[in-house]
């Protein structure tokens, strides 16, 4: 079926759930995805880094602390609230964690899997490697 020929109805978004909440997925294409990730009250993300992923990230609702810098040693803490905004560029260590219920729209290049953990506290294996 050509593009244009595609079924015009509205699509739910795709759930997946993470330890800290979850995420929808309500784009997904070849060239770019978008998500609402909802982290609850005192979770957070991983420590991480992508080796090919660009992102940047908004918080839609509540607040959080985002910690960024070039390595695990070398975080800046940002606070961030409703209407703020951060580039994640690749190899750039990274942490979400959330003071309230916090909505965080992701808009970024399709590589889902490129995740690498150095840190996390649900237990899930971080990389044995890191910038």
């Amino acid at each position: 079926m050509a593009p244009h020929e595609r079924d015009p109805r509205p699509e739910a978004p795709r759930r997946v759930e993470k330890p800290w909440g979850y995420e929808l997925i309500w784009a997904e294409t070849d060239r770019y995805v978008g998500k609402l990730l909802h982290i609850r009250q005192g979770e957070a993300l991983s420590l991480q880094y992508h080796r090919e992923k660009d992102e940047t990230i908004y918080v839609l609702r509540g607040r959080m602390r985002f910690l960024a810098g070039p390595s695990a040693d070398a975080l800046t803490e940002y606070p961030m609230d409703e209407g703020s905004r951060f580039h994640v560029r690749t190899g750039t260590v990274h942490r979400m964690i959330a003071e309230t219920d916090v909505d965080v729209l992701e808009a970024s290049t399709p590589h889902l899997d490129d995740v690498v953990r150095l840190e996390d506290r649900y237990g899930r294996t971080p990389e044995p490697d890191g910038p």
